[in-house]
């Protein structure tokens, strides 16, 4: 299935690679490649891979909500959430979203969606690369009272340190995918 969702980011041209010019990143780097997993998330096959490979990946995981920074983070745990409950309605995982800043009316939230004090919290991120976004959601969730222990990405970049950054926060790190697979199944490669 890894092979499978690999695929759909470049059936879906959600994956991108230009070794000479490279595309600025959110944290104002370059980078040679740029992962759109928005636009690979607009696509049901494509989700439902994203939520299969992530709720085998986390059988062993106790978690009661997931959730993560506004937008990228919602239709992943929404998918993840819809999967788990289809195939073991125990697995009642309700979802959250991390606003990037808190609401100026209504009760002013800094979180939406259904999730308590105490519960055990999942943070799901689109890709994993400085990993500024991940851990940003991670505070605000400890913050409200969660308890968090792992997170879960699409795709690893490997660049940044971002996955060392966030494991020093005490987190276990669940990705799908890494560049190295992308990069695997360029059209033209074997």
């Amino acid at each position: 299935m890894r092979d499978q969702l690999a695929k759909a980011f470049h059936d879906t041209q959600s994956f991108k690679w230009d070794p000479q010019g490279g595309f600025k990143l959110a944290s104002g780097l370059t980078s040679p490649f740029y992962v759109d997993c928005r636009a690979l998330m607009a696509h049901p096959r494509a989700r439902r891979l994203v939520a299969q490979l992530a709720y085998d990946a986390l059988s062993d995981v106790n978690v009661d909500c997931l959730g993560g920074l506004e937008i990228g983070a919602i239709s992943i745990a929404t998918s993840i959430s819809d999967y788990a409950y289809a195939a073991q309605p125990s697995r009642d995982w309700r979802t959250f979203v991390v606003r990037k800043q808190a609401k100026d009316h209504g009760l002013g939230k800094l979180i939406e969606g259904a999730y308590k004090p105490g519960d055990r919290a999942l943070i799901v991120d689109d890709v994993l690369t400085s990993g500024g976004s991940l851990l940003k959601a991670v505070t605000t969730a400890r913050g409200a009272g969660l308890t968090v222990t792992h997170a879960l990405v699409i795709v690893d970049r490997h660049e940044q340190d971002g996955r060392k950054k966030v494991e020093e926060e005490g987190l276990t790190v669940v990705s799908l995918l890494t560049i190295d697979d992308l990069m695997r199944h360029q059209p033209g490669t074997t």
